[in-house]
């Protein structure tokens, strides 16, 4: 007979800590349907207990996020209305849509890396201006306006690119690459976040 199986308390009924981990409470959960094989009650007893200490830690989780979210929201809200106003161009797309972009960057990026001794990544330049511009057009529905931030996020990441690379540390750096394509993986990293997270 499971001496524990009346306990009300399910982290009694498997043995464990109200601090034990989900491995444990799972180790403790299959030890004892090992041990009591057979005995259906007890074998409900124990799946029970399991069952509504996951439920518990997965509500508890779940309500953790919400808090968080609500925090992050009240936070933004008694924000000054500049910032607010600065959140407003801004957008956060889904998974996919992030990963499918940061691949075709990372690919142009390899691509002038691999390159960059024969040719300057000028094409490579290019197709990733045409590309921010075309992500921002699906979204804005304004070419003009798609061209103009486009070619604005480019004009910064190259600044800022013109900028840091004289500031990076030469040993850091592999001598085959130049200010230029440095400079070039900075913007590509600008047209990456633009065409991205702009709305």
């Amino acid at each position: 007979m499971f001496p524990r199986q009346q306990t009300w308390d399910p982290y009694k009924i498997l043995g464990v800590d109200h601090d034990a981990s989900e491995e444990e409470i799972r180790s403790a959960r299959n030890f004892l349907l090992k041990q009591y094989a057979g005995y259906e009650e007890t074998e409900e007893a124990i799946e029970g207990a399991y069952e509504k200490i996951i439920m518990k830690s997965y509500s508890h989780r779940k309500k953790s996020k919400i808090n968080l979210k609500s925090k992050i929201k009240k936070q933004v809200e008694e924000s000054p209305s500049w910032f607010k106003e600065l959140l407003g161009y801004f957008e956060l797309p889904s998974a996919e849509t992030v990963s499918r972009r940061l691949a075709l960057f990372c690919f142009i990026a390899g691509w002038s890396i691999v390159t960059s001794a024969e040719t300057g990544p000028t094409f490579q330049l290019a197709l990733s201006l045409v590309s921010c511009i075309y992500f921002l057009n699906e979204k804005m529905k304004n070419l003009v306006r798609a061209s103009t931030t486009g070619l604005g996020v480019f004009v910064g990441g190259w600044i800022v690119g013109s900028l840091l690379v004289p500031v990076i540390p030469s040993f850091v750096i592999p001598p085959t690459w130049s200010i230029e394509l440095l400079t070039s993986l900075v913007a590509y990293v600008f047209l990456f976040l633009g065409c991205t997270f702009l709305k």
